[in-house]
C-alpha cells in the first residue's frame, strides 16, 4: 500500500507531506481558544487539525495510589493521572463546533478516539479518519472498532516493538480497514533529536508496506524537515496559539510562526528529494558556459606552435574541454589566432 486518502487528500511519498496540527490539550478548557488554534493552524498551512476524544473516567481511575500518580522524569510529575486527563480533555459537546470551524477554515478535522463512545461520536460527525495514539497501540479492541468504521487509520508507534506494530496492523486489517499509515514516534515530552532515529521511517515502510510519517515531539522544525527528506509522508506536531496561559502540552508545542516555518521547510525538503539524476537540470544548462575550456591567451600567427604558454584552461566554456590539452599542445595554428580565441579542432593544423 503506497498511499492512503483522507478527505480527498492523497498521502504517500509521491505527494507533498500531510501536515497535522495536533491541538491535544492546548485549548486549556477554553472553546474560544480552541477555535483560534484551528484558525491559526489553517493560516499556517497545515492540512489537518487533530483533536483527542476521551473522558477521564474512560482513561483511568480516580485514585491516589501507586501507578495512578505520574512519576519522575515528565512534565507532569506528581500529578494524578485522572486529574491530568480531566483538565486536558476536550468536552464532547465542543466537537460539532470544532469540526464545523475546521471545515469553514478549509482544514481537515479528525481525531484520536480513546474509547468506543468517542468513535461513535466521531462517526456521527463524519470524521474522515482516526488516529490511534502510541499508548493505545496495544489496545487491539479499540483498533479493531476504529477499523470497522471503514475509515483510514493512522497509528503512532512510540515505544512499540516490531511485533507490537505488526499485531496492531493485523488488528486493523481484521477490522476491515484497507488504508493504514504508521507514524514513527518517540513518546517523551519533549524528545531530543538524538532520539528520533529517522532512519527507521524507510525501514518501517519496507517492513510493513504502508505509508510512514513522523509524530514529532522535539522542539523546533529541523527534525520534521529532515524526516520529509527521508520519505516521511505525514508530519504530526503539537500546536498552540501562545505559550500562556499554560496547558498540559504547551511546553513542547509549536507556536504559529514555528508551524508556518515547519510547513514550508517540510514541503521544501520533500521537493528536494527529487529522483536519482545525473547531468544538467534544465535550469543549469545556461551555466555550462561558465565551465573551463581551452583558450588562446596570446596572439598567434598562422603556423605558430601551441604551448602551455599560449594555451590555457580558463572560463568561459566555448572552447574544447580541458581534458584535450595534451592533444592540443604541439599542434600549429591553422590561421592567425588572436588572444581570447576559443580553441576548436578547426583552428588547429
Amino acid at each position: 500500500m503506497d498511499q492512503i486518502t483522507i478527505a480527498g487528500r492523497k498521502i504517500g511519498v509521491d505527494n507533498p507531506p500531510f501536515i497535522i496540527a495536533e491541538m491535544s490539550a492546548n485549548h486549556g478548557g477554553d472553546l474560544g481558544r480552541a477555535l483560534r488554534i484551528i484558525e491559526l493552524a489553517a493560516r499556517a498551512g497545515a492540512d489537518a487539525i487533530k483533536f483527542q476524544a476521551y473522558r477521564p473516567e474512560t482513561m483511568t481511575l480516580d485514585l491516589d495510589a501507586p501507578g495512578f500518580v505520574i512519576g519522575e522524569g515528565t512534565l507532569w510529575t506528581g500529578e494524578l493521572l485522572y486529574t491530568l486527563y480531566e483538565r486536558a480533555a476536550t468536552p464532547y459537546e465542543w466537537f460539532p463546533k470544532l469540526f464545523d470551524a475546521a471545515r469553514k477554515n478549509n482544514i481537515i478535522p479528525f481525531c484520536s478516539p480513546f474509547d468506543v463512545d468517542a468513535i461513535e461520536l466521531l462517526e456521527q460527525l463524519d470524521a474522515p479518519a482516526f488516529k490511534i495514539a502510541s499508548f493505545e497501540i496495544v489496545d487491539h479492541e479499540l483498533i479493531g472498532r476504529a477499523a470497522r468504521s471503514g475509515r483510514p487509520l493512522i497509528i503512532s508507534t512510540g515505544m512499540a516493538t516490531e511485533i507490537e506494530i505488526s499485531e496492531a496492523l493485523d488488528a486493523a486489517r481484521r477490522g476491515g480497514t484497507k488504508e493504514v499509515a504508521l507514524l514513527k514516534c518517540t513518546s517523551s515530552y519533549p524528545s531530543d533529536a538524538s532520539e528520533a532515529n529517522l532512519s527507521t521511517i524507510a525501514d518501517m515502510a519496507r517492513r510493513f508496506d504502508v505509508p510512514v510519517g513522523l509524530s514529532d515531539h522535539t522542539l523546533g522544525v529541523h527534525v520534521p524537515a529532515a524526516a520529509c527528506a527521508m520519505d516521511a509522508c505525514i508530519i504530526e506536531k503539537h500546536f498552540i496559539d501562545a505559550r500562556m496561559p499554560e496547558t498540559a502540552d504547551s511546553e513542547f508545542s509549536a507556536l504559529p510562526d514555528e508551524l508556518t516555518q515547519m510547513v514550508v521547510a517540510c514541503r521544501a525538503a520533500w521537493a528536494a528529494r527529487g529522483t536519482v539524476f545525473y547531468g544538467p537540470m534544465p535550469r543549469e544548462s545556461h551555466s555550462k558556459m561558465f565551465r573551463r575550456s581551452l583558450y588562446i591567451v596570446k596572439d598567434l600567427a598562422a603556423g605558430e606552435i601551441l604551448t602551455r604558454d599560449n594555451v590555457k584552461s580558463i572560463r568561459p566554456g566555448f572552447g574544447i574541454a580541458p581534458k584535450h590539452l595534451p592533444e592540443v599542445l604541439g599542434r600549429r595554428a591553422a590561421r592567425a589566432l588572436p588572444r581570447g580565441t576559443p580553441v576548436s579542432w578547426d583552428v588547429l593544423a
